[in-house]
């Protein structure tokens, strides 16, 4: 699904075993990337919409947890943990999400003259008959919390 507003170029590919989304926010940099990395903001965008997440542990460097637990507009709970692999200011994470589905993830920031290139890669390690299951709830899931990104930085200027 490619996508184009006034505001930011949105695609997103699906491909074997992977989703790329990448946005282009009229944000610099480093407030995308503070958004990614503070958990004050993140706590406010992270998840679909309607959803809402609850922090229990929050350690943004190389092998830091991230454990946290998504609540479903439906009154499901979802527990998530997260391990951080690279954390590099302001132009890299990449995050491997312990439990399932079990994937790969990589946010990617440019600086693209004042406004900000995100490409938020996902490599799922299931095989493709689970991936495609995954994907009917992950692809949308991810562009909504994409939204809820953009939203956020919105706020935060």
């Amino acid at each position: 699904m490619n996508q184009n507003n006034a505001t930011n170029k949105i695609a997103t590919q699906v491909g074997e075993c992977e989703i790329v989304i990448t946005r282009v926010f009229d944000t610099p940099r480093d407030f995308v990337f503070d958004a990614w990395t503070k958990e004050e903001h993140l706590s406010k965008w992270w998840g679909p919409r309607g959803f809402t997440t609850t922090f229990q542990k929050f350690d943004m460097k190389p092998g830091g947890t991230w454990q946290f637990i998504m609540h479903g507009p439906d009154g499901v709970d979802y527990p998530n943990t997260n391990v951080f692999i690279e954390v590099v200011k302001p132009e890299r994470i990449v995050i491997k999400h312990a439990v399932f589905p079990h994937f790969l993830a990589t946010a990617i920031f440019e600086d693209l003259d004042g406004k900000t290139k995100l490409t938020y890669s996902t490599v799922f390690e299931e095989n493709a008959a689970v991936f495609d299951k995954v994907k009917t709830y992950a692809v949308p899931g991810a562009e909504q919390t994409m939204d809820r990104l953009e939203e956020h930085l919105a706020s935060m200027s």
